[in-house]
């Protein structure tokens, strides 16, 4: 199986935490996002979205990360109780994914992520955005008095909320007030080094991102609009 991903991408890094947390082996395909490799024609082939990640599972070609995790524990993994089979308990994971791509990842990366890459600032209003969306899922996590984002144990839905709160520590935005998305996150790095340190690269390559946004100007985005060169 192929993985085409991309370093500093949430998604990328949540795919990548599950295949090695399932014992999966891969080829990794680096996708450089500067350069454009997205935007080919031979990428757009796989995925007319141009989005990253995608799989390539012998000649099957899955994008989404939603989708690619659920596949994933499916096929390879599928009495792992990353995705449990019990109706209840993985209506539940769903719910979370489904939360994250909605709400929690999308307001945290307009805020956090979008202004880094593309022509656009952090404003009020994203703010308050942002911390609805937090809202959220602390209210979710107090609710249902688990220790991880659907239940007691690890699943999928863990790690796209990992990263999209990641997101958050690479801008260093400090959201400690929210005790339960804290101590989650906390619990999360200390009890999985090694899936956390599949993050940290990613991680790690935000922060410099964050601190000297790249020129992408050279790069025609459908939907977003591209930073003027500074120089």
């Amino acid at each position: 199986m192929k993985l085409y991903s991309v370093s500093a991408g949430a998604p990328s890094s949540a795919v990548r935490q599950a295949l090695k947390c399932l014992n999966i082996p891969y080829e990794l395909i680096d996708v450089n996002y500067g350069r454009g490799d997205h935007l080919t024609e031979e990428y757009a082939k796989k995925n007319p979205k141009k989005e990253i990640p995608i799989i390539d599972d012998d000649g099957f070609i899955l994008g989404e990360s939603n989708a690619i995790l659920q596949y994933i524990c499916d096929k390879f993994k599928p009495d792992s109780n990353l995705y449990p089979r019990e109706p209840q308990a993985r209506a539940i994971i769903n719910h979370r994914l489904c939360f994250n791509l909605a709400t929690y990842y999308k307001y945290i990366c307009e805020y956090s992520m979008d202004p880094i890459f593309y022509d656009y600032e952090r404003t009020p209003l994203g703010l308050k955005k942002m911390h609805v969306a937090l809202d959220n899922f602390e209210t979710y996590l107090k609710t249902s008095g688990t220790k991880y984002a659907a239940a007691d144990h690890l699943t999928i839905a863990d790690f796209p909320l990992i990263t999209s709160t990641m997101c958050l520590e690479a801008i260093d935005f400090d959201f400690s007030s929210y005790k339960m998305i804290s101590n989650w996150y906390a619990t999360y790095k200390r009890e999985y080094p090694e899936l956390w340190g599949e993050a940290a690269g990613d991680l790690k390559d935000m922060i410099s991102y964050a601190k000297n946004p790249p020129d992408l100007s050279h790069l025609t985005n459908a939907i977003h609009p591209s930073r003027k060169s500074a120089k």
